[in-house]
């Protein structure tokens, strides 16, 4: 009797931090029917996320780089494909699918393109912006399949690119991890917040794109009226260092909690009673599914494919992106710290519209049905 032959899936991020493009890329490998289908990982850096994925069994390869479109790793990613045996590549954001695509093309095999989130931006040089509207234009149009995360993203495509069309899979969160009814260790106290202590939480890389000034403003205006919120942020990146010198200046020490990337992030939103996510731009962001998952007041921004999770007033509040955030979003917290009542349904409704919908299974099943139309081809 032969042995039923796996397809062999070379899944390719850009780097091995954990973000929203690697937690799809982990739920996606670790969730696949195994009996069917091999997944390999390709990182152009190295990173936690490499090692949890080694620890687990899961053939995973570095290829260093941080430039797109660099020709220096394109012969390495072939013969990668070669020695690994890879049926289908998968390319999973911009710089990713900018280093294997070549690979892919030579060895004549299928390339999948998800886009977690387009790499031109609201905030972008005209002539940068323009640059790479081309650049995603020419990936997707040698794809063999396209997937965006959010209507909103195939949306935009559909209107800059030429013949686009995708698949739209949505992020997802795990159930099992993200669960509302568990007990989970308390953190609090480590983290110098008493028990009676509001916590406004979010957990999103110090950059541009996720306004972190902004919201240290925004929190400054309601500290006095609430005098027992705390504001906790989680993460890394170039404005963390403006993020501590704005505190100082506020005069937010002890009111505002500055905390490195974590592992126990069900955690820390296990303590948490209000998220935030001010972002400029998102796909369909996986830091609100995580907080809504466990049951979280959210505010987000009515940007890209938020709206698409958050609807204002049932499961969620939206607030502007643009000049006046500052003024919405304070407002905004304003209304969830002193409104229990409001803040209780926003979490139950939280719950019921996340929790089964967006599933870490529902996402595997619908990529290996891709997997397998391509090859039926």
């Amino acid at each position: 009797m032969s042995v039923k032959q796996k397809i062999r899936i070379l899944q390719g991020i850009r780097q091995g931090k954990v973000g929203g493009g690697e937690s799809y890329l982990l739920s996606l490998v670790e969730n696949l029917d195994r009996d069917s289908f091999e997944p390999v990982v390709l990182s152009f850096t190295d990173g936690p996320m490499v090692e949890r994925l080694r620890s687990s069994g899961i053939s995973t390869h570095v290829i260093p780089t941080e430039k797109p479109f660099d020709v220096r790793v394109w012969g390495k990613v072939e013969k990668l494909i070669e020695r690994e045996k890879i049926d289908i590549v998968h390319a999973h954001g911009t710089r990713a699918n900018s280093n294997m695509f070549w690979a892919a093309r030579q060895r004549h095999l299928p390339i999948i393109y998800t886009c977690h989130a387009w790499s031109f931006h609201v905030d972008q040089h005209p002539v940068i912006k323009k640059i790479r509207i081309w650049s995603e234009d020419f990936l997707t149009s040698r794809a063999s399949v396209n997937i965006c995360g959010s209507q909103a993203n195939r949306d935009t495509a559909r209107q800059l690119f030429r013949n686009f069309d995708a698949e739209i899979i949505h992020n997802s969160v795990d159930a099992q991890k993200f669960n509302p009814y568990k007990e989970y260790r308390d953190v609090r106290p480590e983290l110098g917040i008493d028990e009676n202590d509001l916590v406004i939480a979010s957990i999103a890389r110090f950059t541009l794109q996720k306004q972190p000034l902004r919201l240290i403003e925004a929190f400054s205006l309601i500290a006095r009226q609430v005098p027992h919120a705390k504001l906790l942020m989680v993460g890394e990146g170039e404005l963390k260092e403006k993020a501590l010198v704005l505190i100082d200046s506020l005069g937010l020490q002890g009111r505002v909690i500055l905390l490195p990337f974590r592992a126990d992030v069900p955690e820390l939103l296990a303590a948490t009673d209000i998220f935030v996510l001010p972002s400029l731009w998102e796909a369909f962001p996986i830091a609100l599914l995580e907080a809504m998952s466990m049951g979280t007041a959210v505010i987000g921004t009515n940007v890209d494919g938020t709206p698409e999770m958050v609807e204002h007033g049932e499961n969620g509040l939206l607030i502007g992106s643009g000049k006046e955030m500052e003024q919405e979003l304070s407002e905004a917290l304003l209304t969830l710290c002193t409104d229990h009542a409001l803040r209780q349904e926003l979490r139950q409704n939280a719950i019921n519209s996340i929790y089964n919908k967006y599933n870490v299974e529902t996402l595997a099943r619908k990529n290996e049905e891709i997997y397998r139309q391509l090859l039926n081809k």
